[in-house]
């Protein structure tokens, strides 16, 4: 994928929902700002930690990040936490 497709695509997204199926397949409308659990050590945050995404963005290689105390994690680091 090229710039300007990827650019066409992300002019559809926004920074600030997500999209989630609960584990019951139920589709799920997130609101920046989230909270997420960590699986795994990263940097200063610790396995265990419950912190909130402040925005959701895509990489030139379509993999999500979480933007996360001003930095950008990979979504798999962390586990979405849906209150009902």
């Amino acid at each position: 994928m090229d710039e300007k497709q990827l650019a066409e695509l992300l002019s559809y997204c926004s920074p600030k929902t997500l999209y989630v199926v609960t584990w019951n397949n139920l589709l799920k409308l997130l609101f920046c700002p989230f909270k997420v659990c960590l699986k795994h050590d990263i940097g200063d945050l610790k396995k265990g930690d419950i912190v909130w995404v402040e925005e959701v963005k895509v990489t030139m290689e379509l993999k999500t990040v979480y933007k996360i105390k001003g930095h950008y994690y990979y979504y798999h680091y962390f586990e979405i936490i849906v209150d009902d």
